[in-house]
């Protein structure tokens, strides 16, 4: 059966059998038991109109909707159509969704449901949802209803850039602001992706700004800035959502200030002053450097140098200046003969600044008519084929190296030899003669090589100076083996995953030593008690392992390297490497023993502990940590994890389960998966004397039978059979008549201990015709006091075996305390009452058997013992078996 209708306007209309809504549209709706249609649904057509209302975009109007979260775990219940429609109920696509047919209830499936990845263009400005179509009702009505995929905060804000840079001039004002573009986004909805920002370790420099739109976020300038106190600032923008449980993104922000010429030059304290030139220096000799500095940089540091307009025309023919790196020259060879003091005003100018000024101060001496020349002898080791050169081991005592003499012809008037440099060297004048020699030993790690300039000065006999000489005296340190090699790091801390592969390269160990050539060489070994699964590389002190590593044999391993020298004798020194192998979850779980066996009284309480399940697990952390389960079991049993114990979780009853037979899993916390183990647990319940004694036979104190009083003496009349469903001693069974009815005769009738039998214990005489009434006590065997049950026997001797009937059962007027144990006298007593000859005649045969007692006696005696023995060995066996069920020998035919 078809429906066809139109909607239009605003509003909606509903397709009555299908439950369809739809704005302005056409919508056929398809009857599964319609006309034309066979009873099994036409599926084809019916997809075919699903299709076709998935294309025109239909929705539901009305009040069929659900709101469900998103990230659900599986199995939960978000709904039910119940409330809206009959069932069954079938939905039709199961990929996030599943219905129960009967109920209509639906739950989230294996698939987590992801809000974003569904609806990403509307996680912001719209709601999410997710159209579902299901057939219900006995007439497989097509339904579509929407499902609302509300958002959870389970995205993090996130920056596209994680680092973030801003240029800011340093003249920038208090309070100016700078648009940061990089903003952090967050894929989550509402409040969950609202976003407050916040700076740290701005040092209150700077500070945020966001707008009220939360359109834009702007860095404020708090404080001034100055390039050449600090030019860079990073600060991280911190970046938190609104959601319950807030999360946050961090990303680095770095300022860097942008120089503006602020400062001038100026010169430094070290410019020269005062310069001494002899006057016969050449062309292009450097006289002296000037050097002002501008804390600015780039372009705005740049420093031109020039002289003075006031500098005289003498000056500034005699000397030019560099303007760009401010060296002072002579323009020309000089040849003067006399004293002169020239004054060069320097000037630094910068871009936009004043010029700053220095004032450098030239004297020319005369031009020198006389050689000054010293005379070498050495003492120490020398060389002279490239230039005077001293070689002195390092660490030598101070020693003298040369003597040096001084030469001249009469026209001088004074001399003295001097050494200019700051070096670890003297002289010292002796006979006219100078030593010289090291003031301290030499170490060559610290400088290899002094150049030690040793000047003569002189004056002429008319009192001229004399331009002084100078001559540098070369002195190489030779290097000896005073340096053991030092590692770069001691110790080395290094961690590797167990189960690594073999050949594994560890790290490499570094070692210098400040000698040189082959004393400086430096090799490494391991120490002796290394295991040999480490190797090293002697040259490039590789370190790696050839075999794999198991944490759970060693955790830790300490190798001690040593790092040695090839210098005569060498000279070493040594590292530790401390090697931390991490824990892989490679061990399953390990039960103390495959099966165990506990035994549990029935009387127990609810949560009593029936034993402890010992399990290990030689991971660590996670890895290690066991939890157990029961598993193949519909028993009343349960773990405990916290004690490692195994508890009932209700009464126990031998009489319904006497075992039970249940198996444990245990699964660690491992990653990426937990590894199992399983163990088999058999549990006995042991028995309890919780059950009274059943008689089954007879089946009423009322019940009544009939002993002909021809009966011969032993013959059995009846029978008390009881069962008791205890087992061992508390099932055992005994019979005890406490009386006879009436109690002023003696019972013609006997009751077998055990057996229950009723036998006839003498010949029946007149006198026993009657009713005879037996109240018998049915006592179990149980510790420490049994259980009992009673029960009348009544036996009418009569010469006719008619049927015997009672109008009620009897009554015991005696003691209420039954629970004794049965005596061991006879049970029933019985008078002689035969005559006087059948008295006689037994005293005869008495006498004749009087000579064989004693042998009667001793036979008697050792069967009794040998009988004792039997029953006490046949009792112990019986303590000690499991205790069966017995409930079919119940209810034999015996």
């Amino acid at each position: 059966m078809k429906y066809a209708f139109s909607c239009t306007g605003l509003g909606c209309c509903l397709c009555p059998q299908c439950s369809l809504a739809a704005r302005g549209t056409w919508v056929t709706c398809v009857s599964a038991m319609g006309h034309g249609t066979p009873d099994n649904m036409n599926w084809a057509g019916l997809l075919q109109n699903l299709l076709a209302m998935v294309h025109l975009q239909q929705i539901i109007c009305g009040s069929v909707w659900f709101s469900i979260p998103e990230e659900q775990e599986p199995g939960i219940l978000m709904g039910s159509l119940s409330k809206h429609f009959p069932p069954p109920y079938q939905l039709l696509t199961q990929e996030y969704l599943w219905t129960d047919k009967n109920t209509g209830n639906f739950y989230t499936t294996e698939q987590k449901i992801d809000r974003e990845a569904l609806c990403p263009e509307e996680t912001k400005a719209e709601e999410c949802i997710i159209l579902h179509n299901a057939i219900v009702g006995p007439s497989g009505d097509l339904i579509q209803f929407p499902v609302i995929i509300e958002d959870i905060n389970d995205n993090a804000p996130h920056f596209e850039n994680s680092v973030i840079h801003l240029r800011v001039s340093e003249d920038v004002t208090g309070g100016t602001s700078f648009l940061l573009d990089d903003q952090a986004q967050d894929r989550d909805a509402g409040h969950n992706g609202k976003l407050h920002y916040h700076l740290q370790d701005s040092d209150g420099v700077f500070s945020l700004k966001v707008e009220e739109d939360e359109s834009a976020i702007l860095l404020v300038v708090q404080t001034a800035l100055d390039r050449e106190t600090r030019d860079l600032y990073q600060m991280a923008l911190v970046a938190t959502d609104c959601g319950s449980e807030p999360l946050s993104a961090t990303a680095t922000l770095i300022v860097t200030v942008i120089d503006v010429n602020d400062n001038c030059p100026s010169f430094s304290s070290d410019s020269p002053r005062s310069v001494t030139v002899p006057g016969d220096s050449p062309k292009n000799m450097l006289v002296a450097q000037v050097r002002a500095t501008d804390p600015d940089s780039g372009p705005n540091a740049a420093i031109a140098y020039s002289l003075s307009p006031k500098v005289s025309e003498r000056a500034k023919k005699l000397f030019s200046l560099d303007s760009l790196t401010g060296y002072i020259r002579l323009t020309q060879d000089l040849q003067s003969d006399n004293t002169e003091v020239l004054h060069l005003k320097v000037l630094a100018s910068g871009h936009h600044c004043p010029p700053a000024d220095t004032q450098v101060t030239v004297n020319v001496l005369p031009k020198a008519n006389q050689e000054l020349a010293f005379k070498i002898r050495f003492i120490a080791e020398h060389q002279n084929h490239v230039a005077v050169t001293v070689v002195l081991p390092e660490n030598q005592p101070p020693t003298v190296l040369a003597v040096l003499e001084l030469r001249g012809d009469s026209s001088l008037k004074s001399s003295s030899l001097a050494i200019e440099s700051e070096v670890p060297f003297a002289l010292s004048p002796q006979n006219g003669k100078y030593l010289l020699s090291a003031t301290k030993p030499l170490d060559y790690e610290l400088k290899s090589e002094h150049h030690i300039s040793v000047v003569v000065h002189g004056r002429s006999a008319e009192g001229s100076v004399i331009a002084p000489s100078r001559r540098v005296i070369r002195v190489l340190v030779a290097d000896v083996n005073d340096n053991a090699p030092q590692f770069l790091q001691s110790p080395y801390q290094l961690e590797v995953e167990e189960n690594n592969h073999p050949g594994m390269s560890l790290l490499r160990v570094s070692a210098s030593d400040a000698d040189s050539g082959r004393n400086g060489r430096v090799t490494y070994r391991l120490g002796k008690h290394t295991s040999t699964i480490f190797n090293i590389d002697p040259v490039t002190g590789q370190l790696s392992v050839s075999a794999s590593l198991d944490r759970e044999q060693q955790g830790v391993h300490k190798i001690t390297v040593f790092a040695q020298d090839s210098g005569s004798p060498p000279l070493e020194s040594m590292a530790t490497v401390s090697i931390c192998v991490l824990d892989l979850n490679d061990n399953a779980p390990v039960f103390l023993t495959p099966h165990f066996i506990f035994f549990i009284p029935e009387n127990v309480p609810p949560f009593a502990q029936v034993g402890r399940v010992g399990v290990t697990d030689p991971d660590e952390g996670e890895n290690g940590k066991t939890v157990l389960h029961v598993v193949n079991s519909t028993g009343p049993f349960v773990v405990d994890n916290t004690q490692g114990t195994l508890r009932t979780t209700t009464h126990l009853d031998r009489e319904t389960d006497d075992r039970y037979e249940l198996y444990l899993l245990a699964a660690d916390h491992g990653h990426p998966a937990a590894l199992t183990s399983t163990a088999r647990v058999t549990i006995f319940v042991e028995d309890i004397n919780d059950n009274h004694p059943k008689v089954i036979l007879p089946s009423s104190n009322s019940s009544c039978h009939t002993v002909s009083s021809e009966t011969i003496a032993g013959t059995i009349v009846s029978k008390i059979y009881a069962v008791d469903e205890d087992s061992g001693l508390n099932s055992e069974i005994t019979y005890t008549v406490l009386a006879p009815m009436p109690a002023q005769n003696s019972s013609p009738f006997r009751v077998d201990l055990k057996t229950g039998n009723i036998t006839v214990s003498q010949q029946l005489l007149r006198k026993d015709l009657g009713m005879h009434h037996l109240f018998i006590v049915v006592r179990d065997g149980g510790k420490p006091a049994p259980l009992y049950t009673t029960v009348w026997v009544n036996l009418l001797i009569n010469e006719s075996m008619g049927p015997c009937h009672l109008d009620r059962a009897p009554t015991w007027t005696g003691t209420s305390d039954l629970i004794q144990s049965p005596s061991k006298a006879p049970i029933c007593e019985v008078e002689d009452t035969r005559s006087a000859q059948l008295t006689l005649f037994v005293g005869l045969v008495m006498m004749l058997v009087s000579t064989c007692l004693l042998v009667v006696t001793a036979v008697l005696y050792l069967k009794q013992k040998r009988r004792s023995l039997q029953q006490k060995k046949r009792a112990h066996i019986e303590e000690n078996e499991i205790p069966l069920r017995h409930r079919d020998k119940y209810y034999s035919d015996d």
